[in-house]
């Protein structure tokens, strides 16, 4: 295998799973969660450790903000030989009935990113794979996490989300949003859509779990809305849900 030229992985670690987060300082924070864990390489926004869980090799790679350095990831940990890619990440809740603190399992995306527009036209759904989805949904219930499961909203803009009337674009953004949260989405993130396309075209399985920050929908209503960041809850879940598709893998083979 040749050098990859953005994660910097020289040898084909011989991992077929892999857990993404998008904040390079959580990678040593779930590594830790796996047997023996080793890193391998930092690069830009890209830090790798691997490691084990049930005798399978998994990786944990950053992906850092956005589309377009989570597709590079992707692209290049499939030519590394993964096969499994499960998002570890944060959101902000649409529902008023989603809590911050609370788990999200996202069965599928909007697409307000740039980048999946670029793999498929626009109509072309951005979806988890069933059984990753469903051993997330699993290892919610093992480990009795409050969780939810259904669409998210993909953005490219983060204050565009936040402060929308600053916008030029601000009319369409807001009118947006108020869609999303009548068609039921149930939180706001930034690379989950870009994951499911590239996936999708690269015959991938994928997911993923995030944990609710706040949430802003909460925040106008005068409701109970405190800012959470209880990353361990998501990392437990995912990899939970890990295991569970390894013992399931195994059984196929």
């Amino acid at each position: 295998m040749d050098k990859l030229y953005h994660i910097g992985l020289e040898e084909n670690p011989g991992a077929e799973y892999a857990i993404l987060p998008g904040d390079p300082g959580r990678v040593e924070k779930i590594a830790k969660y796996l047997d023996n864990p080793i890193f391998l390489n930092k690069n830009r926004e890209y830090t790798t450790y691997i490691g084990s869980l049930n005798g399978r090799n998994v990786l944990v790679t950053s992906t850092g903000i956005g589309g377009p350095s989570t597709a590079i990831a992707v692209e290049e940990l499939y030519q590394a030989g993964v096969k499994t890619f499960i998002r570890v990440g944060t959101c902000g809740g649409m529902q008023t009935d989603v809590l911050s603190g609370d788990l999200i399992i996202a069965s599928g995306a909007v697409r307000m990113d740039g980048t999946s527009i670029q793999y498929t036209p626009i109509e072309f759904p951005a979806i988890a794979s069933h059984d990753v989805a469903w051993a997330m949904a699993e290892a919610a219930k093992r480990l009795d996490k409050r969780h939810h499961i259904g669409v998210v909203q993909s953005k490219d803009s983060f204050y565009g989300q936040h402060s929308p009337e600053r916008m030029p674009s601000g009319f369409e953004l807001q009118n947006k949003w108020d869609a999303w949260i009548k068609a039921g989405a149930l939180a706001s993130e930034m690379e989950c859509a870009t994951l499911y396309i590239v996936c999708s075209m690269l015959k991938a399985r994928c997911g993923a779990v995030l944990g609710t920050v706040w949430n802003q929908e909460r925040a106008k209503m005068g409701l109970s809305n405190p800012e959470v960041h209880n990353e361990a809850d998501a990392i437990e879940c995912a990899v939970e849900a890990v295991k569970i598709l390894i013992d399931k893998d195994k059984l196929s083979e």
